[in-house]
């Protein structure tokens, strides 16, 4: 299913690994958008050997049969898929081309309880009809300064939908499209190996200023890329701990400014710590800052490489995995990963981004690598290594399309860790309300030190 073109691998792969230094593609080549390309940039024509169909739009609305309104669990369109086949550690070699590199750990890892269930492909991502004809503007104008630290020319949508260097790809991951304002509540959870925990609940919400459709380009956003919030509110101990963020866009202008409120201080102090290797709040210590979301923050300790591109296995659709009747216990269970009964996982092309840490600057992994699905430039997969160059820490991304709005984002992300054979489950939704894309309630006035102290109030 997957056959490798090592010429088109090789020239892609000398592009992709230097630095833009103009702004843009040419008009020819932006006009492939919506054309042989999506609008987000995804080739728009199915596999050869139709086991990845053409792109069609997508959903951008609910299923016609779905009794669905705003704020409900979304219904599953592909309730009625069977499964086609089960990956083991027995058959693996049967589809080691289309295994990513997560994968393929994990069933070794884990060769008697770690499976993939693959189901029948659905390209379900779809974005609003206006965020594409801003993707075609950003396709003309969008450019990486030097170094990479800092975006020019771009607003509101994918930045680089024709992406020609690997940072470039990372920056569709960082900022894609999730509506202006949102907020939402999830759950985590990190089982210990006899399958015990504490379930943590964070109430977090985002100004996603690079979203906001009053602005005309990024130049207008005073280096801020959004202002988020996470209130932890469960259980008691950590109950009233409270993050914010604001995420600066070109990292030479000016690094994450970052507090916390502790309820044990009652003081808000400033938190540089929360940024690159440093434990992620609420993660037991099984996953780095800049690890939440599989990947965000500064990318300047890091040389980025595009590896090349095919077709891999990987989760997808995930609407039955994200149903308020499946309890968080059915989910996080003992013996090193999750139910692996409940991800659904489909035959996805990916784009691969390989990123070795710089000589002159340190981090916990060494190398790292990326599986980014480009119909909505989430990251899928990763694989991490430590400073000895061995595979260290694992993480998978279930994504599904939210289509009151439309967009396509993550319901649940999973951290591995092969030493320790434990895992992190976070940003589960199943017992949580639903997220709100449209939290117009949301204003600048609560992303400040002092309003994160009033909130932080137990």
């Amino acid at each position: 299913m997957f056959i490798k073109n090592l010429a088109v691998t090789t020239a892609m792969a000398m592009c992709l690994s230097a630095t833009a230094a103009i702004a843009g593609v040419p008009a020819d080549v932006a006009d492939r958008l919506d054309k042989d390309l999506n609008p987000m940039g995804a080739q728009r024509s199915g596999n050869a050997a139709g086991t990845i169909p053409e792109w069609t739009g997508g959903l951008s609305q609910p299923p016609a049969d779905a009794n669905y309104k705003i704020g409900d669990r979304h219904p599953d369109p592909y309730a009625s898929d069977p499964i086609l086949f089960t990956i083991t550690a027995a058959n693996m070699d049967q589809y080691a081309d289309n295994l990513t590199e997560t994968s393929v750990a994990m069933l070794k890892t884990y060769p008697d309880t770690y499976k993939l269930n693959v189901y029948k492909s659905h390209r379900s991502c779809a974005q609003p009809p206006a965020i594409y004809a801003v993707t075609k503007q950003n396709a003309l104008n969008s450019r990486v300064t030097a170094g990479g630290d800092g975006l020019e020319g771009a607003i509101r949508a994918t930045a680089f939908p024709i992406p020609s260097t690997a940072q470039e790809v990372m920056w569709n991951h960082k900022l894609k499209f999730r509506n202006f304002k949102l907020t939402r509540q999830f759950a985590a959870a990190s089982p210990t190996r006899g399958g015990n925990y504490t379930l943590v609940t964070v109430q977090d919400e985002v100004l996603q200023n690079y979203s906001d459709p009053s602005k005309n380009d990024i130049s207008e956003l005073n280096n801020i890329s959004l202002k988020y919030i996470a209130n932890t509110i469960a259980p008691a101990r950590r109950a009233g701990n409270v993050v914010l963020i604001h995420e600066t866009i070109d990292q030479r202008k000016g690094n994450r400014k970052a507090w916390v409120y502790s309820p044990g201080t009652r003081r808000v102090r400033r938190a540089p710590n929360i940024a690159y290797d440093n434990p992620g709040t609420n993660s037991d210590g099984l996953q780095t800052t800049d690890s939440f979301g599989m990947f965000n923050g500064a990318m300047d300790r890091y040389n980025w490489t595009f590896v090349g591109r095919g077709e891999y296995y990987m989760p997808a659709n995930s609407y039955a995995m994200a149903q308020r009747e499946i309890q968080y216990d059915q989910i996080f269970v003992p013996g090193g990963h999750i139910n692996q009964d409940l991800p659904r996982y489909e035959l996805t092309r990916a784009w691969v981004i390989e990123a070795n840490l710089r000589d002159d600057t340190r981090h916990i992994y060494k190398k790292r690598k990326f599986w980014v699905e480009p119909d909505a430039w989430l990251v899928l997969n990763t694989s991490q290594y430590d400073n000895r160059g061995e595979l260290w820490r694992l993480q998978e991304a279930y994504p599904q399309t939210f289509y009151e709005v439309p967009a396509c984002l993550r319901v649940g992300e999973t951290t591995y860790d092969l030493n320790a054979g434990r895992y992190l489950a976070r940003t589960f939704i199943n017992q949580e309300t639903q997220i709100n894309f449209f939290a117009d309630e949301l204003n600048e006035e609560r992303y400040t030190p002092d309003a994160i102290r009033r909130l932080g109030v137990r």
